[in-house]
């Protein structure tokens, strides 16, 4: 019987992880689960018995891999419970970063996230319920007390604060998903990979950002 389980665990986690290569590299239309059992070295059933089917399958490779992703890099990465918000502010952005561009994760977690951007599979609604909302909600905390704005008492996000906490978040995307432009564009120096200059370059032009906002300047106005 022991040996019956290990088998089985052991199938199960070729198989997620050659799911998570294939679906990096094609996309999760594109992929098929003929090509993740023989990258796998199993038979077709094996993903039925395990997983229902490719879309149960590509949720528990994107869920395990993102979960794995939050615990190595929270995104308070530890700080105080008395940091300012701008340091918190800083500590959300790094560990975004961190979770995109950091070590200890599958080779291919950051590719298969930029695949699911560009490509949506629809696949994704209960993770984003239960994993991806809680980020942003925290993240849209975080802009609210430096914008000293009150919370609604409906729970919904204003305009300001949602538009505020999505430029945030595409700043950080891009700088993996675009990589390969940044790459082609860059001064003579400077390097894609050094996530702590990113960080402080995000977090510096966001709480400029951010200041203008609060105090109620507009594009083109005269400092």
């Amino acid at each position: 019987m022991a040996d019956s389980t290990k088998k089985m665990e052991d199938t199960k986690a070729r198989l997620m992880e050659a799911a998570g290569e294939v679906f990096a590299q094609n996309g999760y239309r594109a992929s098929t689960v003929r090509q993740i059992c023989q990258r796998a070295h199993t038979n077709l059933g094996s993903v039925n018995y395990h997983f229902r089917d490719k879309k149960g399958l590509y949720a528990a490779i994107f869920g395990q891999s993102f979960q794995l992703a939050v615990t190595l890099y929270p995104p308070d990465l530890g700080i105080s419970g008395q940091a300012t918000p701008e340091e918190k502010l800083r500590a959300y952005i790094h560990s975004f970063l961190l979770r995109l561009m950091g070590e200890g994760l599958p080779a291919w977690h950051g590719k298969l996230l930029a695949k699911e951007i560009s490509e949506p599979s629809g696949a994704l609604g209960e993770l984003v319920e239960h994993s991806i909302r809680p980020l942003y909600t925290y993240l849209a905390s975080i802009v609210r007390e430096l914008t000293r704005e009150e919370k609604r008492a409906d729970g919904e996000q204003s305009d300001t604060t949602f538009l505020t906490s999505i430029s945030i978040v595409a700043q950080c995307l891009h700088h993996h998903i675009s990589r390969h432009l940044i790459e082609a564009l860059r001064p003579r120096g400077f390097d894609p990979g050094r996530i702590e200059q990113i960080t402080d370059h995000i977090t510096r032009f966001s709480l400029g950002g951010i200041r203008a906002l609060a105090t109620g300047a507009h594009p083109g106005q005269a400092g």
